[in-house]
């Protein structure tokens, strides 16, 4: 096993100190090459916050009793008091960075202030930029030259700053691909309303559970599909009883509607009055 750490207090023992707004207590790496499992249990957690981030290979962590394989690319950050239960296999060829750390700021590095009671997942990907802030972290409390702690600090609190960015653009970019799926839902369903297709498999197409296709397409429309759908009918029906002599049945048809009467009565619904009414009426 190959490591790397260093230490503020040349000890791994955990504090709380909030007399500074961020402390960097430990921080180190771990890649395991010849060990077969290494295991770290602790019941109560720690008194500081700890982070890991899954540089290579993947760990197994056990959240709440339920286990959980994390591959490289996820950080995983506790609180202090809860518990840790997690596993680096060396088949798995895992290399980790870890850094604990404390002070009055910690709580909002991530821009919340209450991780859920498990530790925070943090699907962040793999960077450079991490593993070369954790390095320069271990660097700094190993050399301990003048205003070590005051750099150890800042490049923390550009680590998070680093992961924060990602999860807004990451966040940012399945809005843009949401709003385009949306967008490509609404051009289906004017090319296609006159015929009958299933929203559970429109929605399957786009590997989401109709109730969030649903869901989104109303935030976008402010209509559910179904709603949408007659909305397209409604005013293509308005436009050829207006400009055609097609009969109403015959409409019914060309829209969508294979029953006359249910025509007649959605008609009547969306527009005050039956379809001979609104063609008297132009």
């Amino acid at each position: 096993m190959y490591s790397n750490t260093a230490y503020l207090h040349q000890t791994d023992l955990a504090l709380e100190d909030l007399s500074r707004p961020l402390i960097v207590e430990s921080c180190g790496t771990y890649r395991l090459n010849t060990f077969p499992i290494m295991n770290t249990c602790r019941p109560s957690g720690r008194k500081d916050y700890q982070m890991l981030y899954i540089h290579a290979g993947k760990a197994t962590f056990t959240f709440n009793g339920e286990k959980r394989v994390l591959s490289s690319g996820h950080m995983i950050l506790y609180p202090p008091g809860i518990p840790q239960y997690y596993t680096y296999y060396g088949a798995d060829r895992p290399e980790v960075f870890w850094v604990h750390f404390t002070g009055r700021n910690a709580a909002h590095l991530l821009g919340c202030s209450d991780p859920s009671s498990d530790g925070l997942i943090i699907d962040t990907g793999v960077s450079s930029e991490y593993t070369g802030l954790f390095l320069h972290i271990i660097r700094e409390l190993q050399s301990r030259r003048p205003e070590f702690e005051e750099i150890c600090a800042l490049l923390l609190s550009q680590l998070f700053a680093l992961i924060r960015r990602h999860l807004s653009e990451k966040m940012l970019n399945q809005n843009n691909l949401l709003q385009k799926e949306m967008e490509e839902a609404v051009h289906f369903f004017h090319e296609n309303s006159h015929i009958h297709f299933s929203i559970n498999s429109y929605a399957s197409s786009l590997h989401m559970s109709v109730c969030w296709f649903i869901r989104c397409f109303k935030k976008y429309t402010g209509m559910t599909p179904a709603q949408y759908i007659t909305t397209i009918r409604m005013a293509d029906a308005r436009a050829l009883l207006e400009s055609s002599d097609y009969t109403i049945s015959e409409i019914s048809s060309l829209i969508g509607y294979e029953n006359p009467l249910y025509f007649s009565r959605i008609f009547k619904k969306y527009n005050g009055c039956p379809p001979s009414v609104y063609r008297s009426s132009v």
